[in-house]
Parts: structure tokens; C-alpha cells; sequence
């Protein structure tokens, strides 16, 4: 029997409307995905089964890297042309154009495939067949990008191209600072398309093992029932307690546990809103803070363990450090960031006066007990990557652990149909990636051909004078910048070849240099003009998006400060779980106590409503207190315990001496 203690209205049960994944990717999209019916739709419904069980196969089988790539990316192209059309408004069948697309694309990805031995030796010296289909398949790549994620990112991978041939000329147009010598067609696309250095490189390798894997642990988890379960049981859990911060607290903790199914800030928002805004509407939120509240819990699971955002892999990649290592240093920064979003969502519920919802589902004993195995295959992944298996098994075998517990639930159960249909969802899942991280390939082959990274990293390192926190502060509007641009996947990569030279340069641990980028990247969701999260939540809460963009900000403002408390001081290291466990106990106290503060000043709640004066007051003190250091956790402190006096005294004599 549903639990009926808890006051307010009543809230249905919760379950995504019928064209929740449409929006996703008319939201993520330049075009959205077209329902394809026919054999042309059972065609795209085998490549993506099929690219799926690729994928699996690889993990326990033995294929060649670059052919891996290659196939891996041949299929995914051709799934591409097949799905997503050439305009927004494109006709629902596959067009001529599409065939023509998918025709080239065989021809130039087979090409390598069936002539490997001898292609590889190839790459300073191709043949004329080589160099034309290098620069068809760089087209392709450029299109398939532009129909998946809009066209800014071809735009600037196009850009980089362009810098690659015309080099020379910069110097006679005062840009010597990053002017080079100049390449040939044949010396690009000889690296871009021939070797391991452009559209075959890590980006891509990344997307075709970790994320296509965790996509299909997602779309199993989906297909078995687990996003129901996640929001019944984050609304069952949390949705009574806290009064009217319960609903908000909901929000947040369902969008952790969906964020393992989805992967995806916007897609997490859209799917969340759908089953949640109208708990929170009820409950009092308006729509400008309701989607502020869903936006960022939509983002706050690629920032958390054990799933992330697809950018924490190549993390691991890049550092040539295991995944597990990555998940250890995400622990304290994601909790921090939900403390810092329940500790809003209480102000300001207390701020707009929000009442409890009363929620039409089972007591969370109950969901725990029929079906709290959803759970199981999380710690799994945990638990197995503890004991020393690498990513790629552990999501394997976490991924087979759920297809059988699927069984204990006779109406979710993964029967071969079902489970058919989740591996192709999981397959069509990484088609923007693959494509994303191919397009970035080109861009890191170019700037790693050309020194351009390095150029780039001295560059902000003299802007800044040598000064660590000025270094820190461009590379954060750098990458902010960036973001707005591009895709998170996108941002992080060019980034990390461009960026994280100037941190490490002025002394930054290269580890919390990629850290600090991969945090600007995923914030970029959430930061005008260009804020995706936020945009998605107004769209389904019908508030302002503006408005709706800049109360985001402020709940995930600690975010925001976070990754210049690990890059400034080495004290400050001990948030990634780095140093003596003194150090990392202090530092991660002292965080939390300033994440409060900040979160508290930017609520503008305390006991009551705060002046500016105090809400001034404590949010300096949280910044000084985030900063490593005994004389700022000091001065920070001594601020913190001022501006609650201050308020607390205040608040005392209004109660002693009332207004009439």
C-alpha cells in the first residue's frame, strides 16, 4: 500500500511521456532521429544490434586496434546516414543523398580494412586512391558530425584544417605566435586518415570501447525496467522527508540514479522533467526554478561515479591511468556539488515556501524489497574495478549481471526480442559520440602535427605573466568558452591538447589539470548563452529560459569554484583524494564547510532570509575556506562564524521586538 503519511496534493506515479526520447533529440540534435519503418528501419535496427554486439565481442575477443576503429567507425557512419537526415526538416524516408553517403562511406572505411597490411606502411607516402578517400572520409566524418550535433563543431574542425595548409600565411598577418611551416593534402590526410593520430585516435578509440559499453549497460538498464525504478524509489526514499525541500531532494537524487542509465546532462533533464515536473509544481516550485532545479540534476550525474560523462574516460586515456582511478578522484568534487544543490533547493524552498508532496507509490521498504536488485549491477562495477578488472570487463559483466536479474521481474524481463532491442538503443546511443569523437580526431592530428597545443599553452602562459591563479582563471574562461561551442566530449578533447600544457606549465599536477577541464566542459551545459540543460528544462516547465539558465547558475555555482581549490594550492590536491589522509580529511572538511557557506549566501537562507550584509559576509568566507590553507580556513571561518552572529542576532531581536 502506498504510504499516505506526508501532506499535499498527490502526485501521479511517475512515467516518461510517449515522446521523451523525440525531445532528447530534437534537444541534442541538428536534426532529430527519424523513425525509420520498413526494411530501411530493419535494416538500422540490425547495424545498431549488430555494432552492439561488436562491441561486447571485442571485449572478450582479440581484434586489431586500427581495424577495430576502422569497422567500429564504418558502421556507426553508415547508421549515421541511415537515422539522423541531412536537414532538421528533412523527409522521414532515406534519401538518395543519405545512399550516396552510405555507398562512400563502404568504400572509403572497407579500403583499409581489406588492404591493411600493406596501408599501414603507407601513411608518409599514399597512393592517389589513398588521398581520395582520406578526404572523402574526412567529409564524411565533417557531415555525419554536423547532422548529429549541429554544425559548429565541423565548422571548427574545418577551421583547423584550413590552419593546417595555410600556415605560412599567418606570419605576414602579424599571427607568427602560431604560424608553421604549412602541410600538404598528402601529409594531412596521411595522419588523419592513415594513422592512429587523427580520426582513429584516442577520441575515437575511447568512444568505440568505454562509452559504446556503458551506453549498452544504460540502454539494458533502461529496457529492464531500472529508470522507473530509480525515480519510484528516489521519490519514495526522499519525496516524504524534508518537508517542502523533499520534492527538490527527489529531483536530485533521481537524477544521480538516472544519469547511470542515460549519460547525458540534457537527455538526464529531459527524461527527469517528464516523470518529475509536476511533483515539483505541485509541491509550489515556479517554473523558472523548477528547471533550474532540473538542469542541475540532470548534469550532476556526469560529474558523479560510477557512470560520469563520456568525457571521464578519455580522462583515463589521456592520463594513461585506469578508470578506477578517475572514479576515486570524482568522489569528493561530486559530493560537494550535492551538497552544494540539496543545501540551494532547501533555501529556497524554505525562501518560496513549498509544501511535501504526497507520492501515489509503494514505501520505499517495498521497492527496495521487489525490486531493489536494479542496484546490483551498480556496485558491480564498483566492486569489480576495486578488485582489479579494467573498465571495459567490469561494465561487460555488470551489463551481463542485469540482463539476468532482469529475469526476477517477469514483466521487464530481457527476453531475446527485448534484449534484441535494448543492444541496438545502446548502439544507436553512441552514434553522436562516435561521430563527435571522430570530428575531435581530426582536430587533435592538427594540432599535434603543427605544435599548435603547445603554441596555445605558451600563449596563456604569458598572458597570465607566469601566475599560477591568472593561468587558472584563462583556462577556465577558455574552456568555458569552448563549451559554449561545442559538445562536452568535443570541449574536454580539444582542451586537453591545448590547455592542460599552460596548468602544467605553471605547476598544475597534470591529473587535476585534466580534472579542472573536464569540470569547465561539463558546466558548460548549464552556462549562457548556449546553457543546453536548462534550456531543455524550460522547455518542458515553460519558463523563462534565460531566467531559468541563471538560477542553474546559482546551484551549481560551487561547481564553478571547486576545480580552483585542486589546482591553486597543493594542499588543495587532497579533494581528488591525493595526499596524506590528514590532508585529505582537513582539505575535504574545510571544502564542504565552504561549499555550504557559498550555497547558503547564494540561497540567500539561513535561519531566515539573509541581508546582503550576511549573505555577503558568508559567501566570502566560503571562497577563503575553499582555497587550501591555514591562514585562509582561518579567515574563512572567522567570516563564516561573523555572518551567522550577525544573522542570528538579527533575527533574535525581530522576534523579541515585531513590527507591528
Amino acid at each position: 500500500m502506498p504510504d499516505v503519511r506526508s501532506a499535499g496534493p498527490v502526485a501521479s506515479e511517475p512515467g516518461a511521456s510517449p515522446d521523451t526520447l523525440h525531445r532528447v533529440e530534437e534537444l541534442e540534435s541538428e536534426a532529430p532521429a527519424r523513425q525509420l519503418s520498413g526494411w530501411s528501419g530493419r535494416l538500422a535496427q540490425l547495424l545498431a544490434f549488430g555494432l552492439a554486439c561488436y562491441a561486447l565481442y571485442w571485449v572478450v575477443g582479440i581484434v586489431q586496434p586500427q581495424i577495430y576503429r576502422v569497422s567500429f567507425l564504418l558502421v556507426a557512419l553508415v547508421l549515421t546516414f541511415l537515422v539522423y537526415p541531412a536537414r532538421r526538416r528533412g523527409p522521414p524516408r532515406v534519401t538518395v543523398v543519405d545512399w550516396i553517403a552510405i555507398g562512400l562511406t563502404v568504400a572509403a572505411l572497407a579500403w583499409p580494412v581489406f588492404d591493411f597490411d600493406q596501408f599501414v606502411y603507407r601513411a608518409a607516402t599514399p597512393l592517389p586512391a589513398d588521398l581520395v578517400l582520406g578526404g572523402v572520409t574526412i567529409l564524411l566524418v565533417l557531415d555525419a558530425t554536423r547532422r548529429t550535433v549541429g554544425w559548429i563543431l565541423p565548422a571548427t574542425a574545418s577551421a583547423f584544417l584550413l590552419y593546417a595548409y595555410y600556415g605560412p600565411l599567418l606570419d605576414l598577418v602579424g599571427l607568427s605566435l602560431i604560424a608553421h611551416r604549412g602541410y600538404a593534402p598528402d601529409r594531412l590526410i596521411g595522419t588523419l586518415y592513415m594513422t592512429l593520430e587523427g580520426i582513429f585516435g584516442v577520441p575515437l578509440d575511447v568512444a568505440a570501447t568505454y562509452i559504446i559499453l556503458f551506453t549498452i549497460y544504460g540502454a539494458v538498464l533502461e529496457y529492464s525496467g531500472a529508470g522507473r525504478f530509480f525515480v519510484q524509489w528516489a521519490m519514495a526514499a526522499i519525496g516524504r522527508s524534508g518537508g517542502g525541500a523533499g520534492p527538490g531532494r527527489t529531483v536530485a537524487t533521481a537524477g544521480y540514479l538516472i544519469g547511470c542509465v542515460s549519460g547525458s546532462g540534457v537527455a538526464n533533464t529531459v527524461m527527469l522533467g517528464a516523470v518529475s515536473w509536476p511533483m515539483l509544481r505541485r509541491a509550489g516550485y515556479g517554473a523558472d526554478v523548477g528547471g533550474a532545479i532540473l538542469a542541475a540534476s540532470g548534469i550532476g550525474a556526469i560529474f558523479a561515479p560510477p557512470a560520469m560523462g563520456a568525457a571521464a574516460f578519455l580522462i583515463a586515456e589521456f592520463l594513461a591511468v585506469s578508470y578506477l582511478d578517475v572514479i576515486v578522484m570524482a568522489l569528493v568534487p561530486a559530493l560537494l556539488y550535492y551538497l552544494a544543490v540539496f543545501l540551494t533547493i532547501e533555501a529556497d524552498s524554505r525562501r518560496l515556501g513549498t509544501r511535501a508532496v504526497r507520492v501515489a507509490t509503494e514505501s520505499w521498504r517495498e521497492l527496495t524489497m521487489r525490486s531493489g536488485y536494479h542496484f546490483t549491477s551498480l556496485f558491480a562495477i564498483a566492486v569489480l574495478m576495486i578488485r582489479g578488472m579494467t573498465a571495459f570487463r567490469a561494465v561487460f559483466w555488470a551489463t551481463v549481471l542485469a540482463v539476468a536479474l532482469s529475469f526476477l521481474d517477469r514483466a521487464s524481463a530481457l527476453s531475446p526480442r527485448r534484449l534484441a532491442a535494448a543492444l541496438a538503443a545502446g548502439g544507436r546511443g553512441v552514434l553522436p559520440v562516435a561521430a563527435t569523437t571522430a570530428t575531435a580526431g581530426i582536430i587533435v592530428g592538427v594540432v599535434t602535427l603543427t605544435g599548435l597545443g603547445l603554441k596555445i599553452a605558451g600563449l596563456i602562459v604569458t598572458l597570465a605573466g607566469g601566475s599560477l591563479p591568472l593561468t587558472v582563471v584563462y583556462a577556465a574562461l577558455a574552456v568555458w568558452v569552448l563549451g559554449l561551442a561545442v559538445p562536452v566530449t568535443a570541449s574536454y578533447i580539444i582542451a586537453a591538447v591545448m590547455i592542460a600544457p599552460a596548468l602544467t606549465q605553471v605547476g598544475v599536477a597534470d591529473f587535476a589539470a585534466h580534472m579542472f577541464i573536464f569540470y569547465y566542459a561539463v558546466l558548460s551545459e548549464v552556462s549562457p548563452p548556449t546553457a543546453l540543460s536548462p534550456f531543455a528544462a524550460a522547455a518542458i516547465t515553460g519558463g523563462n529560459p534565460f531566467r531559468t539558465t541563471m538560477l542553474a547558475w546559482r546551484y551549481t555555482l560551487p561547481a564553478f569554484v571547486v576545480p580552483f581549490a585542486f589546482t591553486l594550492t597543493p594542499e588543495g590536491l587532497g579533494l581528488l583524494l591525493r595526499g596524506s589522509v590528514a590532508s585529505v580529511v582537513w582539505t575535504s572538511a574545510t571544502a564542504a564547510l565552504g561549499v555550504a557557506a557559498v550555497a547558503a549566501g547564494a540561497g540567500g537562507w539561513l535561519v531566515q532570509r539573509a541581508s546582503r550584509l550576511e549573505r555577503g559576509a558568508i559567501v566570502a568566507g566560503g571562497l577563503l575556506l575553499l582555497y587550501a590553507g591555514a591562514g585562509t580556513d582561518l579567515a574563512g571561518a572567522v567570516l563564516v562564524g561573523l555572518a551567522l552572529a550577525l544573522h542570528v542576532g538579527r533575527v533574535r531581536r525581530a522576534r523579541l521586538h515585531p513590527v507591528s
